[in-house]
């Protein structure tokens, strides 16, 4: 059997009952039937499905991810609508600045995603702030070499997800 065959059946399966675990956890039936799809789609995309002795399980690790990253989602665009609430209406940027803007955080978001919290913290700094080496060592209490270190691993994550 085809993995898409394997991937529909699943689908057809389960659908129904991962959409409304999905809207159990949020309480609104548009978001879950949407993260619904989004875990079907990342079982599509794997090279292929394995044989499962427990489907829902399956899905519901999967969906769990997908919730995650969706929650992660929310958090980022609320803390960047509370940085542009603090902007002069003159500066604050147009609705389509604004979108691209936040779908850059995402990506950017998703990218480090997995890296330790202080490589983070170091990339940010250098590429959001503008920070050099040694501003970034003082402010994150490490060794200049240290942070050339957090720098050249976010570097790389950056460079092998292109």
């Amino acid at each position: 059997m085809s993995h898409s065959a394997t991937v529909e059946g699943l689908y057809l399966a389960h659908h129904s009952w991962l959409n409304t675990w999905l809207r159990r956890r949020l309480g609104c039936p548009d978001s879950a039937a949407d993260l619904a799809q989004d875990t079907f789609i990342r079982v599509l995309g794997a090279r292929e499905t394995p044989l499962l002795v427990e489907p829902r399980a399956f899905l519901a690790t999967i969906a769990k991810r997908v919730l995650c990253n969706h929650y992660r989602r929310q958090d980022l665009e609320r803390a960047y609508l509370e940085a542009l609430a603090q902007l002069p209406e003159q500066v604050a940027p147009a609705e389509e600045e604004r979108a691209i803007i936040l779908q850059t955080l995402q990506e950017l978001d998703s990218l480090l995603d997995g890296l330790p919290p202080q490589v983070k913290r170091a990339f940010l700094l250098c590429q959001l702030d503008g920070l050099g080496y040694a501003e970034i060592g003082r402010e994150l209490g490490i060794s200049i070499a240290t942070v050339k270190r957090h720098l050249n691993k976010a570097a790389m994550r950056c460079y092998f997800a292109l």
